[in-house]
């Protein structure tokens, strides 16, 4: 990474797992290796520091921070910890332990380029439609979509002032964007898939046992 450069990760990893059933950043994708563990070494491996935030009751023993009632609660939280000289800050979601040291290159180098934020993202082969009130108001080409995934970087000084006002968003490029911030997108990775069902825990521990 460029010398120049004080880079920090945040690790957002502070929900309860409702839809899962129990706190999935807990879970063992294997050799005793947590879903958390994984995302925070390999963002501990690109980053001069990392922060890790948790649900509250779980603070003080993971050894980070208390997470907010939302998930961009959650990563102001984590920002408030980041120090002041940073000038780089990446946000990954904890659910996502596939992804690996090249993609956090990827969108840091964007960054390091002269973008505002630099997000990965992977093409949209379904089709997708608009849908208001149950009935389709429109049919997007699909060939200008990508889904996003994380980690996602940032300016440090464009990232603090997108939270600024305590907005919510489902991922902090999209506050990035109110804001009029230019936001490139970079190649995501396929297996860089969100634990979100169990089947999806299922699919990442037959994968990182590949790896291993």
């Amino acid at each position: 990474m460029p010398g120049a450069e004080q880079i920090w990760t945040i690790v957002v990893g502070g929900g309860s797992g409702e839809r899962f059933g129990r706190p999935k950043q807990y879970e063992t994708l294997g050799d005793g290796r947590r879903v958390i563990d994984v995302a925070r070494d390999t963002a501990a491996g690109v980053s001069d520091g990392v922060v890790v935030v948790v649900p509250a009751a779980d603070a003080e023993g993971e050894g980070g921070v208390a997470g907010g009632s939302t998930r961009s609660g959650s990563v102001r939280a984590g920002l408030a910890v980041v120090p002041a000289d940073a000038t780089i800050i990446c946000v990954h979601d904890a659910a996502r332990p596939l992804a690996d040291a090249a993609l956090f290159g990827r969108v840091i180098d964007a960054v390091v380029a002269g973008a505002d934020a630099a997000i990965p993202g992977v093409a949209v082969t379904d089709t997708v439609k608009i849908v208001h009130g149950g009935v389709v108001v429109s049919t997007p080409d699909r060939s200008t979509l990508v889904a996003v995934q994380t980690p996602q970087a940032f300016r440090a000084e464009v990232l603090r002032s997108a939270h600024r006002c305590d907005p919510d968003a489902t991922d902090d490029a999209a506050l990035v964007e109110q804001m009029g911030g230019t936001v490139v997108v970079v190649d995501g990775d396929a297996d860089n898939r969100k634990v979100t069902r169990p089947d999806d825990l299922d699919w990442a521990r037959q994968r990182w046992s590949e790896r291993r």
